[in-house]
């Protein structure tokens, strides 16, 4: 396969952005836009010059795979619909909106061989990849995940909006299973939980701990991670890593060097990869479907 023919399934903020890299990626052919906002998808559309369509079945003929950037409450619904058409798909985070639904997207998929990926994007944020071969043996971990509100993911509460990134990071570092979870959260300016607090307790005896909140002053994206002789601080906005020695010599401290890159841009160029060669993308199906699990389990106790 030379070019993959993709199609953007919900032109909102994330669309957008999907739309505007895909435009220009060399490894992509951007084929349409849908969107149930008709006038949206037109907008976009004629931005980068390529159909729009307000039901996305009418582009299905005329591409190889999709990206689905509608409300969680569609991604189980379309993205099956497209895997049964035989698409591959990259659908934004979290996967669905049951662990039920999960499980039946990543079934269909293997069963079809084709191409689930699942948008957690700060997989792809250099930072973190900066850390991935690094880290050996974690015994304490902070994470702290701060916004201000905002209307956009009011279908999901903060747990499934923002803290999953997280837990999703933290999984495919630690290789480990949660042996206990404790969590906690309250509701703000929406009927769903705006401001959740999580700690994680792995069978190795490390733990994490989490804060999440949608209505904080300012945007902070920092994890923390202590081993026995350093600690590595990580902060996503900036794409910067220090690793700190836990003897007390500041002198010590060092700044990583990184190759500061869009993540987004990053992960559509995997998606692209596995769909060209068959190779297991970086954040399948099966990741997206264990962090919606553990998230699960997380407003579980929240909600308690």
């Amino acid at each position: 396969m030379d070019k993959v023919r993709v199609g953007i399934i919900g032109v909102g903020y994330l669309g957008m952005q999907h739309a505007r890299i895909l435009s220009y990626l060399e490894e992509a052919e951007l084929k349409g836009v849908a969107d149930i906002d008709f006038k949206k998808a037109m907008e976009i559309g004629n931005r980068h010059g390529v159909g729009y369509f307000q039901n996305y079945e009418d582009m299905l003929d005329e591409i190889d795979a999709a990206i689905v950037s509608t409300p969680t409450s569609e991604h189980f619904s379309i993205s099956m619909n497209l895997l049964r058409q035989g698409k591959s798909v990259l659908v934004e985070k979290p996967i669905t909106e049951t662990v039920e639904q999960g499980e039946q997207l990543v079934e269909q998929a293997k069963r079809d061989g084709l191409v689930l990926q699942v948008g957690h994007l700060e997989r792809f944020n250099p930072a973190v990849e900066a850390v991935e071969n690094i880290i050996r043996e974690p015994k304490f971990i902070e994470v702290q995940r701060l916004g201000s509100f905002s209307a956009r993911s009011l279908d999901i509460d903060v747990v499934l909006d923002l803290m999953i990134h997280d837990l999703d990071i933290i999984m495919a570092m630690i290789k480990d299973e949660v042996n206990t979870i404790r969590a906690s959260g309250i509701h703000v300016l929406s009927e769903k939980i705006d401001i959740a607090n999580a700690r994680l307790e792995f069978k190795t005896g490390c733990v994490a701990t989490l804060t999440a909140s949608r209505v904080h002053q300012g945007k902070v994206r920092k994890l923390r991670v202590f081993e026995p002789t350093v600690y590595y601080s990580i902060d996503y906005i900036d794409q910067e890593v220090k690793v700190f020695p836990l003897n007390g010599r500041q002198t010590d401290v060092k700044t990583l060097r990184i190759q500061k890159e869009e993540p987004l841009k990053k992960e559509l160029r995997n998606f692209l990869e596995s769909v060209q060669t068959g190779k297991i993308s970086k954040v399948s199906g099966e990741e997206g479907l264990r962090a919606l699990r553990l998230a699960y389990s997380v407003l579980k106790e929240a909600e308690a």
